[in-house]
């Protein structure tokens, strides 16, 4: 009688502990699922450039009907055949665990099943613990609770560990067998399901012959467990698996400089934190252009002396909409991670000077206008201040020149003169609404390029004269997602009109010169050297200091920088460096292009088109040899024709357009 009541009290404190159990599992609600994920980045074509890889871990996760049913059985058979029947832990494999331990006095034996791994994997360290197999317990009994059991064996696939960096099927099958997990037969099934037993011992990698021993294991299992016959298992062990050759090295990154600047995009425009972007599992739709990538990358290393210590970097970028296409940011990512695209502020040289001319055009100058191109000092600073610039290789006109020539030559007297008529401030100003953030001051030498700027900030200054004058803003990402899909962010362009379209027109023309031999005067045009490479219109300004070497241009496609130099700031031996950037801009441009159409400047409708002598900048005689087709602002074209050959102006005629340089004379000396 008091054996019986005991057993009924023992049944009713079983019971009530149980439901105890079930209301504390209720009353918590479903364990929050946050499993780590490899986040992805594509490039424009939506291919794969890099992987969050934390620490040699690669992750995806795949829903359960694109998983192959072959691995879904085998793995059900090998490590929990009663799993659609238990309710988060099996107590007779339990019992036969706990004897086991018992007799060998130590944890020998483990009776887990997916659930507790799961569980395991999600929430708990891999201690072998009597305590943590008690709270394991509780936490598979949760998720049984609160997820189906399809979503606890999609979560588990997703979740082991199969070695060689790979957590989730979808990852392993790629690792072992280059193909999604879907696509694996019944023999490669067989063989991953084996795995996760250990996978430093039963990888293929690491012993063929262990790999294979346990594939059939498990094909066993399997026809134990009704999921085969046993003639599907010998077909399937007999199977010649065709193993991915696997290397532990890494391949090397697409564009590593421009991955660093894709987290940091996530970072200060989603505010996302490390872990997230790490192991949140994000799909990141980026700007890259992988294979004008591979071809800036390519250009780099081919055109400079391997022996060399100069650095270099470039960005490429779609003048309309600021999409990076391309970036390096030096060249070599391993040797040094600092990005000098992005992160450097070096000193442009004459690159300045298209904002400068810019500015000019809108105040009245034209392509014709005359400027002395001589040795010139310039007082400044209420006369108290004197400066003196040369031109490269002390080389002078002696003589009066146009604008369009001296842009095109790169004529720092004339750039300077045109600097100081215009008041120091306007180049300042007009840099501002290009875009330039960096400080600048309002000196004479501001025209040649001396205060230091971002090549960004030139990339986005030059692509506001190749789109018209609308505002742009570098970008990396287009878009990114969750691990579900759901669009968390989306790029939006914003652009404004800032600059003037038909002054932004005669200046892109103006720098098309540099690649025009007709405008040689006292020296060639700066891109003579250069010019029989390209073989579709381009506008662009070569600029060099001491210490800096730059080339920043663009097509109606693509506006690109190019800078050359030593972080240090070593002098460079123009002998050797010089044509680096030269070379660099206008190879990875036609490279870059090819196989687009090609595409040239469209003026808009007050701009006017007349046949000019590069010479005088007149118009253009019958009688002119040489004739060169120039835009104006309509209504600042030159109207007199060309003196300088019999039946063109009268000497009253060049007098006339002579006349603006007088204004000049009120402040040099």
């Amino acid at each position: 009688m008091l054996l019986g009541r005991l057993m009924i009290i023992g049944i009713v404190l079983l019971g009530v502990s149980f439901g105890s159990l079930y209301l504390l599992a209720v009353i918590m609600g479903a364990p929050e699922i946050q499993v780590p994920q490899t986040t992805i980045y594509y490039d424009h074509d939506k291919n794969v450039i890099d992987e969050s890889n934390k620490e040699g871990q690669n992750r995806y996760w795949v829903k359960l009907d694109d998983i192959s049913p072959n691995l879904i059985d085998a793995t059900i058979a090998i490590e929990d055949r009663n799993f659609y029947t238990h309710s988060g832990f099996d107590f007779k494999r339990i019992g036969g665990a706990i004897l086991a331990d018992l007799k060998a006095m130590a944890k020998v034996q483990g009776a887990s099943t997916i659930t507790q791994q799961y569980a395991r994997n999600l929430f708990l360290e891999h201690d072998k613990t009597w305590k943590r197999k008690a709270v394991e317990a509780f936490y598979a009994y949760r998720l049984e609770v609160h997820y189906s059991k399809k979503d606890i064996l999609e979560g588990y696939l997703n979740t082991i560990y199969y070695g060689h960096g790979s957590y989730g099927i979808e990852s392993a099958a790629r690792t072992y067998f280059g193909k999604s997990a879907q696509d694996l037969t019944l023999a490669e099934a067989a063989m991953l399901a084996g795995v996760p037993k250990g996978p430093g011992y039963y990888s293929p990698y690491a012993n063929a012959e262990r790999a294979k021993n346990r594939q059939e294991t498990v094909l066993d299992a399997m026809v134990a467990n009704h999921s085969l016959n046993q003639d599907e298992a010998q077909q399937a062990l007999q199977e010649n698996m065709a193993l991915q050759a696997f290397n532990e090295d890494t391949e090397p990154e697409i564009a590593p400089y421009f991955a660093a600047e894709v987290k940091k995009e996530l970072k200060s425009k989603l505010a996302l934190d490390e872990r997230v972007i790490e192991q949140g599992g994000l799909h990141v739709y980026t700007t890259l252009d992988t294979d004008m990538q591979k071809k800036a990358d390519r250009w780099v290393a081919s055109s400079i002396d391997k022996d060399s210590n100069i650095q270099a970097a470039l960005v490429a970028m779609e003048p309309t909409t600021g999409a990076v296409k391309a970036l390096i940011g030096g060249r070599d990512y391993e040797e040094s991670k600092f990005n000098r695209a992005t992160m450097a502020k070096r000193t442009p040289g004459s690159t300045f000077k298209p904002l400068l001319y810019y500015a000019a055009i809108k105040n009245g100058f034209t392509p014709s206008t005359l400027v002395r191109s001589e040795p010139t000092t310039f007082y400044y600073d209420n006369d108290k201040e004197t400066y003196s610039p040369h031109n490269y290789g002390d080389a002078y006109a002696n003589d009066e020149i146009t604008l369009a020539q001296a842009l095109a030559l790169s004529d720092n007297i004339v750039a300077v003169k045109t600097h100081m008529f215009l008041e120091e401030k306007t180049l300042v100003k007009t840099a501002e609404d290009f875009g330039i953030k960096s400080k600048l001051s309002p000196i004479p030498s501001l025209a040649l390029g001396t205060k230091p700027v971002g090549m960004l900030e030139m990339a986005d200054a030059y692509s506001m004269l190749a789109n018209g004058g609308n505002s742009v803003t570098p970008h990396y990402i287009e878009k990114v997602t969750d691990r579900d899909g759901k669009v968390i962010y989306q790029h939006e362009s914003q652009s404004e009109l800032i600059l003037d379209p038909a002054v932004a027109f005669v200046t892109t023309d103006m720098m098309k010169g540099i690649f025009d031999e007709s405008l040689n005067d006292y020296t060639r045009v700066t891109g003579s050297g250069i010019d029989h490479l390209l073989t579709r219109p381009a506008a662009a300004k070569t600029g060099t200091t001491s210490t800096d070497s730059w080339m920043v241009g663009f097509t109606p496609q693509l506006t690109t920088a190019v800078w050359v130099g030593y972080d240090k700031g070593e002098k460079l031996n123009y002998r050797n460096d010089g044509l680096y950037a030269k070379k660099i801009w206008a190879n990875f441009i036609e490279d870059a292009l090819e196989g687009e159409e090609v595409l040239d400047f469209e003026p808009p409708k007050n701009v006017i088109a007349v046949d000019i002598d590069p010479q005088t900048g007149l118009l253009a005689s019958e009688n002119c040899p040489t004739k060169r087709l120039t835009y104006y602002i309509e209504g600042t074209e030159p109207h007199e024709h060309c003196a300088d050959h019999p039946g063109g102006a009268t000497e009253e005629d060049r007098k006339t357009h002579k006349g603006l340089l007088d204004r000049f004379f009120h402040w040099i000396r």
